[in-house]
């Protein structure tokens, strides 16, 4: 008898996937020009040329049996020592090289924190809406998630509920900001309500409640728009990076769980996620682009390119009608969809070949993600589209 979850979680492909794939037939059908792709956020914008060059003089001039060798499990020391002088340079914070687990992107970091800290029966509060495989993140660890529906006038926190959710089983809190998929950046006011609410309800309850923040989009941000770095405002938070949106890497997996020295029985909950690493097969990550993200970490990719996607798809949105909230950051804009079914106006928008992904997914039914890490040239050409598809509406 094989593991029925795996089989489910094998043979159905999530929806953003699934759509991207139906993308790929449509555009072999009619023609890649034809078809306006906003499914999947693979990131447009190239590497800064820093990535390509660090690769290229690590591999001219170290040690090949070093460069491709085993790193140790919790990565480089070298790497984590950079990582450390980075985040202290750019935050205002004290962390160590042996605060730092290099992980394989921000899924194995999520993974590893969820699998090391939670037992069977466990819960863990998501805020709508988030990105999907939370919910497989985490029942992969044996826990529950507890979904706190969004306010959808600003996407920030509904404390009233997300309060009384909490209680003697809840082990973590999961925040993503800037939000994927509605590119809202939590406020400082937000921030400061949510740690008070976690430390007051730890006490209550006499174990701490973890704060995972899940930041792999935090240096894309627009307006001047400040991301508050919660380690500083809640002492028990981990947070799991990656640099597949931030330097455009999506594919080279490399990421990580820091466990600031304020977290609670630090070194038991370091363990406990270098333990998680273990079991899940997740031990060294890519050791050349270990040393390759560490030696460009201050730097991105061209941001002012997804600004100007943003600004672009925004205001014309709303020209056309569309009710939406403008994002801070990320590469995704949520609006509400032109009907109360979001299922039935994403497949209605396929009839105009836009592929928009419905946001049931997110948790926010009767809004759309439309992904803007295309080139800006698809947006000119797409708006036309949009307004098509609200004519149907008007009609």
């Amino acid at each position: 008898m094989l593991n029925e979850r795996m089989v489910a979680l094998g043979t159905q492909r999530s929806v953003i996937r699934e759509l991207f794939e139906y993308g790929k037939q449509l555009s072999a059908e009619i023609g890649a020009e034809n078809v306006f792709d906003f499914s999947i956020g693979n990131p447009s914008v190239p590497s800064p040329p820093i990535v390509n060059e660090t690769a290229v003089r690590l591999i001219q001039e170290t040690d090949p049996v070093v460069l491709h060798g085993y790193t140790s499990a919790q990565g480089d020391q070298q790497v984590r020592e950079l990582l450390a002088a980075s985040v202290n340079r750019r935050f205002g914070v004290s962390v160590n090289a042996s605060d730092f687990y290099v992980s394989v992107g921000a899924a194995a970091a999520l993974c590893c924190c969820l699998n090391g800290l939670c037992n069977p029966g466990d819960e863990v509060i998501v805020f709508a809406p988030y990105f999907p495989e939370y919910k497989v993140f985490i029942e992969g660890a044996g826990a529950n998630m507890t979904l706190i529906p969004a306010d959808t006038k600003a996407f920030q926190i509904d404390f009233e509920k997300f309060a009384a959710a909490i209680n003697e089983k809840t082990k973590a809190v999961i925040v993503n900001s800037p939000n994927n998929p509605c590119g809202v950046v939590y406020s400082e006011e937000t921030v400061q309500e949510l740690s008070r609410i976690l430390t007051e309800k730890s006490r209550k309850f006499g174990q701490p409640i973890f704060l995972l923040a899940d930041e792999p989009y935090r240096e894309i941000v627009f307006d001047h728009t400040t991301v508050p770095y919660l380690p500083k405002y809640y002492p028990n938070t981990l947070v799991c990076y990656s640099w597949s949106k931030s330097l455009s890497l999506p594919g080279e997996r490399l990421g990580y769980v820091l466990v600031p020295g304020s977290v609670e029985d630090h070194d038991l909950v370091y363990a406990a996620i270098a333990g998680a690493g273990r079991s899940l097969g997740y031990v060294n990550a890519p050791g050349l682009f270990q040393r390759v993200c560490a030696l460009c970490a201050d730097t991105t990719s061209d941001i002012s390119i997804y600004e100007t996607n943003r600004n672009l798809l925004y205001d014309g949105l709303r020209e056309i009608g569309f009710d939406v909230v403008k994002p801070d950051g990320t590469f995704y804009i949520f609006p509400k969809t032109l009907e109360e079914d979001d299922l039935a106006f994403c497949e209605r928008a396929k009839e105009y070949h836009l592929l928009i992904v419905p946001g049931t997914g997110f948790g926010c039914p009767g809004h759309t993600r439309i992904s803007y890490c295309v080139p800006t040239r698809q947006i000119e050409r797409a708006l036309p589209a949009f307004r098509a598809l609200a004519d149907s509406y008007r009609k």
